[in-house]
């Protein structure tokens, strides 16, 4: 836990609030916000395709959660015994099968089953055989695609309708919903955390997750797992916190938000983990094994460990319900942000009035597409693509990604620019801690990690007999380039090409605002029709946002070709 704080403090909170100062200034996506270096747009595509990734498989994760709730809703849970059509004969569960009719559940387990499950290497679980031969039916090879899992495709049908819905009026309609869907998880995760602690065992699983292994604190890997659980958790370089800031008020206080909301999102991780270590500590108790034997990752801990946690509990539906929707909400928040981020990107990029007219159409396409690239996760070999897309598309890309942001803005744009910039809009420069982060700290630490990780022996996913290679395939989002190999032929003279590059000098002007437009200050004598707040009237309504955006690009682009004389910001007529 001290590796994710650090990065936290010295890497999560300045970008998170470098991100959303960036997007509110600039008012526009995760791509038009490169208008300050044109050459480092590429950024922003690197942002979209990370929230594309993510939000195909992110939605497959919702929809086997919707899976799991429609299957809560009964007197047993189907993963709570071994007497289904679908479990082997190594299934032993950690109920008695015989209480099945009286509903009593035993003390204590028979000593044949208690030495079963302890020593025997051929255990599986009920929960188990249900995620592996019922649910996903799960084949041999990432290569053996087999059929479409019926159930799970109607689920994504489901989550992508239920996305859509909630965003077909843009961050009007889902803004209103995530109201909910950001506060309710909280009611959850109190019940099930009561429930938890009251449970014999819940000590020793509260104190598994509480100590700390310092023989691993110098291990490298434990550093950039942290720093990419810290980005992976706040949403730095998805594009996500661009998109969404571009939409605040030009005069939003964001320092004080990114604050606020870095802190209460590690804290909300943190008590979570709580309330899972306090049921697998139960667990744990009631198997007589170590916690370590029953805690897991990824999709094992929340589709697996968790819900044979569960079983264990008086009135098992209701709180497999409870579980499973908090999950729903969680993940149906996240998706919101990913959709929004690519339509906003589409629009701004395109930037026509057809487009601005029909957003609508947009979002709903961009919907059909996700689900269609949705389908073969859906398939018998789904979960292994899911899982390559988790460990090399999405994790380390992010840390990449948040280094040249930084690099980008603190050093070409220049970081007096961009700390004038931050004064103009809130009224006071950024605090000394978040300049020197964003110059010094936060690039070294991101580049460290880097170099490491690029150092660090790989483990490539191994999925039945597909060649290492090609799993290997799925790491150039992540690792920035192709495996090593033989260096290709250089090219021939006649067929070598040099770049034409035109480059203009021209001498670099702070851009300023006339004395009669200060910061915060009164608005001008000539009003903008929509606001004078702010420079360029960039905390106009949402619908307006695009068009301003533009006039302040050609305004910007007159003023540098009039002279040094009428580079001055003047609000639009």
């Amino acid at each position: 836990m001290f590796p994710y704080f650090i990065m936290l403090i010295f890497c999560g909170i300045p970008l998170f609030f470098m991100e959303l100062s960036f997007g509110q200034f600039a008012s526009q996506g995760c791509l038009g916000v490169w208008r300050i270096s044109p050459m480092f747009k590429g950024v922003g595509y690197g942002m979209m395709v990370v929230s594309t990734y993510i939000g195909i498989y992110y939605n497959v994760v919702i929809c086997i959660a919707f899976y799991y709730f429609f299957s809560s809703m009964t007197h047993v849970l189907p993963w709570a015994y071994c007497n289904n059509p679908w479990n082997t004969r190594d299934c032993a569960g950690v109920l008695d099968a015989s209480n099945l009719t009286n509903g009593s559940r035993p003390a204590t387990l028979p000593s044949n089953l208690s030495h079963l499950l302890n020593h025997s290497l051929q255990r599986t679980s009920p929960s188990e055989e249900y995620w592996r031969l019922y649910v996903l039916k799960l084949s041999d090879d990432i290569g053996n695609f087999g059929e479409v899992r019926l159930p799970l495709l109607g689920c994504l049908g489901v989550s992508w309708v239920v996305v859509f819905l909630c965003l077909i009026r843009g961050v009007k309609s889902s803004g209103k919903v995530v109201y909910f869907t950001a506060t309710f998880p909280y009611v959850v995760l109190t019940i099930l955390f009561v429930r938890g602690v009251t449970l014999e065992g819940a000590f020793t699983g509260i104190m598994y997750y509480l100590t700390p292994q310092w023989d691993k604190i110098l291990e490298a890997k434990v550093w950039g797992d942290a720093a990419s659980q810290i980005f992976y958790s706040l949403g730095c370089a998805w594009g996500g916190l661009i998109t969404m800031a571009s939409y605040n008020k030009f005069h939003n206080n964001c320092y004080r938000d990114s604050v606020i909301i870095s802190i209460t999102n590690c804290a909300t991780s943190v008590y979570a983990g709580f309330v899972i270590f306090s049921i697998l500590g139960f667990m744990a108790s009631h198997l007589g094994v170590d916690v370590s034997r029953v805690a897991d990752h990824g999709p094992g801990l929340a589709f697996v460990a968790y819900p044979e946690a569960l079983t264990l509990l008086p009135i098992s539906p209701l709180w497999s319900l409870l579980f499973f929707f908090m999950l729903i909400l969680l993940g149906l928040g996240t998706q919101f942000c990913l959709l929004e981020t690519l339509v906003t990107a589409i629009v701004d990029e395109v930037g026509n009035e057809w487009i601005l007219r029909k957003k609508t159409y947009v979002t709903l396409g961009v919907a059909v597409a996700g689900f269609l690239l949705g389908i073969p996760l859906t398939s018998q070999a789904g979960i292994y693509w899911l899982l390559l897309m988790d460990n090399y598309a999405a994790s380390f890309s992010l840390v990449v990604i948040s280094c040249i942001m930084c690099v980008a803005i603190m050093y070409i744009y220049g970081h007096r620019n961009y700390f004038q910039d931050i004064q103009m809009m809130l009224g006071f420069p950024p605090p000394l801690f978040f300049q020197i982060c964003w110059r010094f700290v936060s690039p070294a630490i991101i580049f460290l990690q880097a170099q490491v990780h690029r150092r660090l022996p790989q483990n490539p996913l191994h999925f039945g007999s597909l060649p290492e290679r090609n799993v290997l395939l799925h790491q150039l989002p992540q690792r920035g380039g192709v495996p090593k190999h033989d260096p290709p032929a250089p090219p021939s003279p006649a067929r070598t090409y040099k770049p034409q590059v035109r480059v203009r000098e021209v001498p670099r002007v702070r851009r300023q605002r006339s004395p009669s437009l200060a910061p915060l200050g009164p608005p001008s004598p000539k009003p903008h029709p929509c606001s004078a707040a702010g420079p360029l009237s960039w905390d106009c309504p949402v619908q307006n946002r695009h068009s301003l955006a533009r006039s302040s690009a050609r305004l910007l682009a007159n003023s540098y070709a009039a002279g040094p004389e009428a580079r001055q910001w003047e609000p639009a007529p």
